[in-house]
């Protein structure tokens, strides 16, 4: 058996990026687990494992992923707008709503800021004040 060392978790980690990319999530968990039983404070390979618990439609392990990722970086708008959408997916609306509105204000890129007024639309339009930018809105 080859010796582990820390370059195999680098080469691991890289290789679990291809299996998300060619739509195998888990080949690239099965990578991650190893990395993260290794390194358990990588938060680069937990965001990773949750983009691919995600898209195998493991949600309660995306959401814990996702949630581990933002004890560690609160700031991380990625991590926030991709809990909304886990959440979002598991029909826990209350939820994916906070977490669009947090991606949303850390980072004001459109794909955040259109999930986040997506959710008010649907909310008919309680929270936020109302009516204010309601038209050409995108939609879904």
């Amino acid at each position: 058996m080859p010796e582990i060392t820390p370059e195999t978790h680098v080469i691991d980690f890289r290789a679990a990026e291809q299996l998300l990319a060619a739509r195998d999530p888990r080949g690239a968990v099965k990578l991650l687990d190893t990395v993260i039983a290794a390194h358990p404070e990588n938060t680069a390979a937990r965001l990773l494992r949750a983009r691919a618990f995600f898209a195998a439609a493991q949600l309660r392990a995306a959401e814990l992923e996702f949630s581990i990722v933002l004890e560690r970086e609160p700031d991380n708008a990625f991590a926030h707008f991709a809990l909304a959408r886990t959440y979002e997916r598991a029909a826990r609306p209350d939820q994916a709503r906070r977490h669009f509105r947090l991606a949303a204000a850390l980072d004001p890129q459109p794909e955040y800021l259109a999930a986040a007024r997506f959710d008010d639309a649907e909310a008919g339009g309680e929270g936020d004040g109302g009516d204010a930018g309601t038209e050409g809105r995108p939609g879904r």
